[in-house]
């Protein structure tokens, strides 16, 4: 059968402004319910596999349930935990390489599991339960895998998980939320006082937040949902046995055991709150605590507001930040501190500075390292090796370093130096293995001299992910394994030992995601742990291919193109296509131009993904090259619009002069900055027939201190701000545009006025503009319903637009 025989009769719309909620046609309705396959976790020692069902697409019902927006976090006030939560639905485990499948037993009908945590032995998994007034901590020790409650339905996660592990694996220590803060606080029905903010010439530019406290009634219930108590569980308590608090009820934010146990670094948050910034940058303080006294041993830090962080890239919190344990001590507090004020806009020459401190935390600080770009990282080994990054936005460097910790005036040595957008050349991330503390360090090779890393494979031939060996005194490497046709095989886990054992997930065009094990770096015939299935058959005819071409100035370019089941191209002719957008900044053209979509994945749409046109005859063409080159001093933004032009033009050429597109039925889509690039092309090209924008942001007047990777504010670059805003030219947007948004979008920047404000520009300019506002969805679409909707939307518009009687 040809592809165009594929397509339906076009969609019709109800007439009803208020149309209720619509289902794409079959098979698709079918296959968005379509079970995905399990997620998977390794346990730290390599012996554990746990499997975790993923669920299927939520309700809307779900999605209604109580929702608070307070200071950028979204909660849900009865259970105290993230409104965004999708809990798992069952657990099994196997040993590996070949022990057989577990279910974990005693849980109820239907769990709702969530915060899996392995012990530090690698022996027990810690996870919560979803119940209709909160989060219960569960314990199953895989030997058995029989789980066993823990708590009531009293842990506060508010602010993410509410639970560690205790060093020694005998118990844990959690969020609990007081008796006192177990109702809803009561609201006052007249406002205590007017909501008042002023700034006496200080400069606080902010980017835009979503979700902020916008008065005072929002500052209590804040500090009523987010106030938690420190509770130690023991493994062996009673359900309803006393437990020892460690630390009185607060606005907790971080709380970490050092590796020896013996102390408890907490970060606890503090009056005065902002209206501008969320949470992350309110005052915060720091101590160290003794965790069996919850006595106060050391004041890291004391940090004051931080509503005045400059907007340049790189700019960061003045203070010590990033403050925690380092994994290969027993008890060493490490922390980074800006030695430019955080301002990257201000030149220096040293940005940041690594300090450590040891137990009992009675000597001055040391400072291990000064950096000329901006701190990003740091691997702790051993006492003579650690790696750590350094990075720089303007000029898109980073550095990798390897320091010495115990010897801090050894001069570090400089292993590697590149451009970070650099695919080609990307190094992967060292490796890690678990320490007698069950922390995570580098893991060495047996002779000490090197470390492992695995990376993504990026090349001119393909994408091959490869695990290697990197010396720590001259950086030379050595590739030790490479994934090969028709595979695409990343490193997951690597033993390392002196029989190397190595854990992948491999996939092809045809064969979906699994693990496999590897009993040694030559073994040609790994096992497979798991046996996953194709999800949509239907797709398994898709062709994909990587195609490349070049940008009329030069630059190289390329797109994933996918074509419909059984088409031939000779016999089908040109295809109604989608071209699916979303640019990418860079610093030079070398880097712009390289090929970093992997042609060996396997490939099934899941939500709303546009990918489910293939089966209506439509051809996709997915995240075609759209670069925004700004080389030297140049801002990439600056000429914005004429390369984003650029790109598409080559794109549709390609196509088109393949005979797989008909230029005649073009449409352009996005979604975030890839809705925004879509209505900037219908309102600068004639290039598409019709749009379909998803979540997205279109006057930047709306974002004035910085969006993307745009640093300066609105009066600094006014024309660059007005010249990239479609609103600006919507009396030039002269094609169909459908507009979808959440009601509730979390997204930095990306309110939904900005959809419901340029549907009403092109209603008043005698557009055809259609705008759907998907109530409880935020940035993404997560719920049945919404997800059918959005794909009959897409259909519909489509057809409606690029078929033969679209004219009518």
């Amino acid at each position: 059968m040809g592809a165009i025989a594929l397509l339906a009769t076009v969609l019709t719309t109800p007439s009803r402004s208020d149309i209720p909620w619509q289902t794409p046609p079959p098979p698709i309705d079918q296959l968005i319910d379509a079970p995905l396959s399990p997620a998977v976790r390794i346990s730290p020692q390599q012996q554990w596999l746990l499997e975790l069902e993923r669920p299927a697409l939520r309700s809307l019902a779900e999605l209604a349930e109580p929702t608070l927006g307070l200071a950028g976090r979204e909660i849900n006030p009865r259970t105290h935990a993230p409104a965004n939560l999708n809990p798992y639905r069952g657990l099994r485990v196997r040993r590996i390489p070949d022990g057989p499948w577990q279910s974990i037993q005693g849980l109820p009908a239907q769990p709702r599991i969530s915060y899996t945590r392995w012990s530090p032995d690698g022996q027990a998994i810690a996870f919560t339960l979803v119940r209709e007034t909160g989060l219960e901590l569960w314990v199953a020790p895989l030997g058995t895998a029989q789980a066993r409650r823990l708590t009531e339905p009293v842990l506060n996660a508010s602010d993410g998980n509410p639970c560690i592990w205790q060093p020694d694996s005998q118990g844990l220590v959690c969020k609990i939320v007081p008796a006192t803060h177990r109702q809803p606080p009561p609201a006052p029905e007249i406002p205590d006082g007017p909501r008042v903010e002023e700034n006496l010439g200080r400069t606080a530019p902010a980017r835009t937040y979503t979700n902020l406290l916008k008065n005072q009634q929002d500052g209590v219930r804040f500090e009523h949902y987010f106030t938690t108590a420190l509770v130690e569980i023991d493994l062996q308590g009673d359900l309803q046995g006393d437990r020892r608090q460690i630390v009185a009820p607060q606005l907790i934010d971080r709380f970490s055991f050092s590796p020896d146990g013996r102390y408890l670094l907490l970060d606890t948050l503090h009056r005065p709150f902002s209206y501008q910034v969320p949470a992350w940058r309110f005052p915060k303080r720091s101590v160290v605590l003794d965790s069996d006294t919850g006595e106060v041993v050391y004041a890291v830090a004391d940090l004051p507001l931080a509503d005045n962080i400059p907007i340049a890239m790189g700019s960061t919190r003045p203070g010590r930040r990033q403050i925690t344990w380092r994994s290969d001590q027993p008890a060493t507090l490490w922390w980074v501190e800006a030695l430019d004020g955080g301002d990257a806009g201000q030149p220096a020459d040293d940005r940041d500075a690594l300090w450590q401190l040891p137990a009992p935390f009675t000597d001055p600080p040391r400072q291990l390292w000064r950096s000329q770009y901006r701190f990003s990282q740091v691997h702790w080994g051993r006492d003579d090796a650690a790696l750590v990054r350094e990075r720089w936005f303007n000029n898109r460097q980073e550095r990798l370093w390897r320091l010495n910790p115990a010897e801090p005036a050894v001069a570090p040595t400089l292993l590697l130096e590149r451009n970070y957008q650099d695919a080609y050349n990307d190094p992967g991330e060292p490796l890690t293995q678990p320490n007698r503390y069950g922390r995570s360090v580098l893991h060495f090779t047996p002779d000490g001299d090197a470390v492992y890393f695995a990376g993504r494979g990026a090349s001119p031939e393909g994408v091959y992910p490869f695990l290697e060996r990197r010396s720590l005194t001259t950086g030379q490497t050595e590739r030790l394994w490479q994934a090969r046709d028709p595979y695409f095989e990343r490193v997951v886990d690597f033993g390392g030992t002196a029989k190397p054992t190595l854990l992948t997930r491999r996939q092809s065009n045809q064969q979906p995601p699994n693990y496999f094990y590897y009993d040694a770096l030559t073994d040609t015939t790994p096992q497979a742990l798991t046996d996953y299935g194709d999800r949509a058959p239907q797709f398994a005819e898709v062709k994909k291919q990587i195609i490349t071409y070049e940008r009329a100035d030069g630059v190289p370019l390329s797109a994933t193109l996918y074509l419909p089941p059984g088409y031939e191209a000779t016999r089908d002719g040109p295809l109604p296509t989608l071209f699916w957008v979303y640019p990418r900044e860079f610093k030079d053209t070398e880097t712009a131009g390289q090929v970093r979509a992997a042609a060996n994945t396997f490939v099934r749409p899941y939500r709303a993904s546009v990918l489910y046109l293939l089966l209506r005859g439509y051809a996709v063409v997915a995240n075609p090259s759209l670069p925004i080159v700004g080389a030297g001093d140049r801002e990439p933004n600056d000429t914005y619009i004429e390369q984003l032009v650029a790109g598409a033009t080559a794109a549709v050429d390609t196509v088109v002069e393949r005979g797989i597109a008909d230029p005649a039925r073009l449409m352009v889509g996005g979604h975030s900055y890839g809705a925004f690039t879509t209505a900037n092309l219908l309102a600068h090209t004639n290039l598409f027939s019709a749009g379909i924008a998803m979540s997205g942001a279109y006057n930047r007047t709306l974002t004035p201190f910085g969006f993307q990777g745009e640093q300066r504010n609105f009066w600094q670059a006014r024309e660059t701000y007005m010249g990239m805003s479609p609103f600006t030219y919507a009396d030039r947007i002269n094609e169909p545009l459908l507009l979808i948004h959440g009601s509730e979008d979390e997204n930095s920047g990306t309110y939904p006025v900005q959809s419901e404000r340029l549907y009403e520009a092109l209603r008043g300019l005698d557009g055809t503009v259609r705008w759907v506002e998907l109530p409880f969805e935020g940035h993404g679409y997560r719920a049945r319903e919404t997800v059918a909707h959005v794909l009959w939307e897409v259909m519909q518009w489509s057809d409606r637009h690029t078929q033969p009687d679209s004219s009518q």
